[in-house]
């Protein structure tokens, strides 16, 4: 088990992803400021019940590591940070410290094997091919992997207007052939409701 800072957020973020945020909350800026200094990453989790600011928020259980890239002070008392998505992992106990920050005794899941796309899979592949041509390199970190089944089901999830469940559910599951699965499926009942 390793202690690990936790960020509770409205939004998921998935191993190889690319998110920015804006923190200003005291604690936060703390955060941050220690996993510079300590080149430690903090982990990401979705909310499960609470806000974003304000008393520490309940999360679910399963989120990413969010490893530094970028930071920039933009104005006093506020820094716009860039993170990448590394390990998912478990938390199987969290603690608000004093301050409000949401700390968890993490374990680290095992990486996920890169997947050669199915046949039926590599419609979904192209679909992201022209997700990714028209909105550029600013939602992912090159190189392109459009022939590994999980890159593209974390991709796909990111650029998707899904709710936030489906997101964490497709974060959850091991394999890509599962999270490829609901995906399909919310494309799916996205593209019925639509006719």
């Amino acid at each position: 088990m390793k202690d690990l800072p936790l960020f509770p957020l409205h939004a998921v973020l998935y191993p190889g992803g690319r998110f920015q945020l804006r923190v200003f909350e005291k604690r936060y800026m703390d955060m941050v400021t220690t996993c510079l200094k300590t080149e430690q990453p903090f982990g990401i989790c979705l909310i499960r019940a609470g806000d974003e600011v304000g008393a520490a928020a309940q999360a679910h259980s399963i989120g990413t590591l969010a490893h530094l890239v970028e930071w920039e002070m933009s104005q006093p008392g506020i820094l716009d940070i860039s993170v990448r998505g590394g390990q998912r992992f478990r938390t199987h106990a969290t603690r608000a410290c004093p301050d409000q920050l949401l700390r968890g005794d993490i374990e680290p899941l095992p990486e996920e094997p890169r997947e050669a796309l199915s046949t039926a899979q590599r419609q979904l592949g192209a679909l992201l091919a022209r997700f990714l041509t028209d909105v550029g390199e600013q939602y992912y970190f090159p190189p392109l992997r459009l022939d590994d089944a999980v890159w593209v089901a974390y991709r796909l999830a990111e650029l998707l207007p899904a709710p936030n469940a489906l997101k964490q559910r497709v974060l959850e599951q091991d394999g890509a052939e599962h999270k490829l699965d609901l995906l399909a499926a919310a494309l799916g009942s996205e593209q019925s409701g639509l006719a």
